[in-house]
């Protein structure tokens, strides 16, 4: 079967390999989908660093239809839809046990150190494949696996209904982060540069947008919110200056969410953080049940994927029509999806 491996830095091929072998407590699937993500352009161009072993198959954006099950079918049956739950925690270490499962260090994700999507067979654990309701459909599922990213944010801020929230970039993680806090009951204004990012906010129901480039950014959410500034501020578009904006936005004992990925590293005044009794979070990847709530959100219709699908391409296209479309200055996606079969 053909697969793209990564064998290190600017080096990723389409190769014939064997169709893998599920072993105990697996399922194989016949990936129908798989979207392509800022973290494999980042290691395709900067990498190995979240891949954690070489060779790999990359993709960790992945759904298909289970074709194998082994000796623990999990509720599974030949021929569901199902999204790939990517991350696999050991379950026994101390930040398992006290519930903080997305700092597992022994934690493993598909298409970073275990085999991925982006070939046409894959194998894995039947307990992390969750099927899919039929309301939510093929071309759209592979962008539940960002989702959680964006529940884990919601939840790690302490959001509460009618409170005033600030997404600082609305690339894919941020527009599903809006919509993640809209549907938490929050006044969510979205903040970007690109008049795309701004327009997709509005279609998701942003309550209000703020061009960057225009204009006092942090005078604008003050006039939104009554000249106090926003109760969370979420930083999710990695750039070296957006994280002491977001200091600068929040308003006194607000919150600070850091989603975003830093390929540089951020110079930062922290008295921002102590004379206004900052809260700063962390966030990263997503805890046990995200997914499966993500899934639920998704189906309910209060978080929706459809329009962040920008392109559908081949798997012997990845690196000319994504990879390098996605890691162009002139970026005009948001996701694309790859389909084995097209």
């Amino acid at each position: 079967m053909r697969a793209l491996v990564y064998h290190g830095r600017n080096d990723i091929r389409l190769e014939q390999v064997p169709e893998p072998e599920i072993g105990p407590g697996e399922a194989k699937i016949r990936v129908t989908n798989t979207s392509i993500c800022a973290t494999d352009i980042e290691e395709w161009k900067y990498g190995p660093t979240f891949i954690t072993s070489v060779p790999t198959v990359l993709g960790h954006e992945v759904t298909g239809e289970v074709v194998e099950i082994g000796d623990d079918p999990s509720g599974l049956s030949i021929g569901d839809r199902v999204v790939v739950d990517n991350v696999l925690t050991c379950g026994t270490c101390y930040w398992c046990q006290s519930g903080s499962q997305a700092t597992c260090p022994n934690m493993e994700v598909a298409g970073l150190g275990r085999d991925g999507g982006l070939q046409e067979f894959m194998v894995w654990p039947a307990d992390h494949l969750i099927k899919l309701p039929d309301t939510v459909k093929d071309d759209e599922a592979p962008l539940l696996e960002p989702a959680p990213v964006a529940l884990h944010a919601v939840r790690r801020s302490g959001v509460r209904p009618g409170d005033s929230v600030a997404v600082i970039g609305i690339g894919t993680v941020g527009a599903l982060t809006l919509q993640a806090f809209k549907a938490a009951g929050a006044n969510v204004y979205a903040v970007d540069v690109r008049p795309s990012s701004l327009q997709m906010a509005t279609r998701l129901g942003a309550d209000e947008v703020v061009d960057a480039g225009q204009g006092d950014v942090g005078e604008k959410l003050a006039e939104l919110t009554d000249g106090i500034g926003p109760d969370i501020v979420v930083e999710t578009s990695g750039a070296t200056s957006t994280p002491v904006n977001a200091f600068d936005w929040v308003r006194r004992a607000g919150t600070v969410v850091l989603v975003g990925i830093y390929s540089a590293r951020p110079e930062v005044d922290f008295n921002a953080v102590v004379f206004k009794e900052l809260n700063v979070i962390g966030s990263i990847a997503a805890g046990t049940g995200d997914m499966r709530a993500v899934v639920k959100l998704v189906a309910d219709g209060k978080i929706r994927l459809g329009d962040l699908v920008s392109d559908r391409i081949s798997l012997d296209r990845v690196i000319p029509d994504g990879f390098e479309r996605m890691a162009a200055d002139s970026k005009d996606v948001f996701r694309i999806l790859v389909s084995p079969d097209a």
